[in-house]
């Protein structure tokens, strides 16, 4: 049993380490290929500091991307870390430091000379790179930390705030370099934030109706395993005229694979109906970020 647990830590970190890397490498080539080129400010710690950077040339003097990354995301990464896992902490500043490192490293070339495909496919990009991250339990740093910091503690998706943060500072950007640039940028701000809403899902419950007869050892397995509660109600089945038991959970949605797979293993003629839980009301727990 321990070798299996060793054996799938090693494999999850295999998999944490690979997210990142090509997370950071996105990042990477989205910065060089897409808003550069174009005049674009990315939301963010990134967007900051591609603004010093700007901001900084203008004055005779240079702070670079790369570097303002690494500068603004170290003292949020400290502060969120007492909340949100060692693990997850560690690999989200490794993806801040492989970006930055990629940015003085790789020099990748402007694919579109039109401003707004490279705002379209930019901010797609850019958007998936950090669905990447988020998907194998890290992040992109900055705002990412803030953002899971309140969504753990809330248990509610803040991309919508965190865009209109965004577009404040954005609106800044546009006060010095102009507002058609500003304008561009709040849309690939939106068209970033649009793909990390609609794939990133950890926030979202999910209601799960369990049809079984091995009710009692199936709900004391699925407690065992997740702290979440689950009812168990006597029931006949309509075609079968066996008797049988009906049993009701919410979970997260990243929750349910594991579950149906432990369910599958306790009973492998289970039946499970999972739909979107649109609100909920009452005590529910969720495990860290690790």
């Amino acid at each position: 049993m321990w070798k299996k647990l060793r054996r799938d830590k090693r494999v999850r970190n295999v998999m944490t380490t690979l997210a990142v890397v090509f997370s950071a490498l996105l990042q990477t080539f989205v910065i060089q290929a897409f808003i550069k080129p174009a005049g674009l400010l990315s939301g963010g710690f990134t967007g900051i500091a591609i603004l010093v950077d700007r901001v900084t040339s203008l004055y005779g003097f240079n702070i670079s991307t790369s570097l303002g990354m690494i500068a603004l995301n170290i003292p949020v990464a400290w502060a969120c870390s007492r909340n949100i896992s060692k693990r997850f902490t560690f690999f989200s500043l490794m993806q801040v430091f492989l970006a930055s490192a990629f940015l003085r490293i790789f020099n990748f070339s402007p694919i579109f000379e039109d401003r707004l495909l490279n705002v379209i496919y930019g901010g797609v990009l850019y958007g998936f790179g950090i669905v990447l991250a988020l998907r194998g339990n890290a992040s992109s740093g900055g705002t990412d930390f803030i953002a899971l910091y309140v969504s753990n503690k809330t248990g509610n998706s803040i991309w919508s705030q965190v865009f209109i943060g965004n577009v404040l500072l954005l609106s800044i950007f546009g006060m010095i370099f102009g507002w058609d640039y500003a304008g561009y940028s709040i849309l690939f701000q939106f068209v970033g934030t649009k793909v990390i809403s609609t794939f990133h899902h950890r926030y979202d419950r999910v209601t799960l109706q369990i049809t079984t007869v091995q009710g009692p050892k199936l709900a004391n397995k699925y407690v065992e395993a997740f702290r979440h509660g689950i009812s168990c109600v006597d029931a006949v089945g309509g075609y079968s005229k066996k008797k049988m038991y009906l049993l009701h959970t919410v979970v997260s949605s990243y929750e349910v694979a594991d579950i149906i797979t432990l369910f599958h293993e306790v009973d492998e003629h289970v039946i499970v109906n999972a739909f979107k839980t649109q609100q909920f009301f009452g005590t529910f727990y969720r495990a860290p970020m690790e």
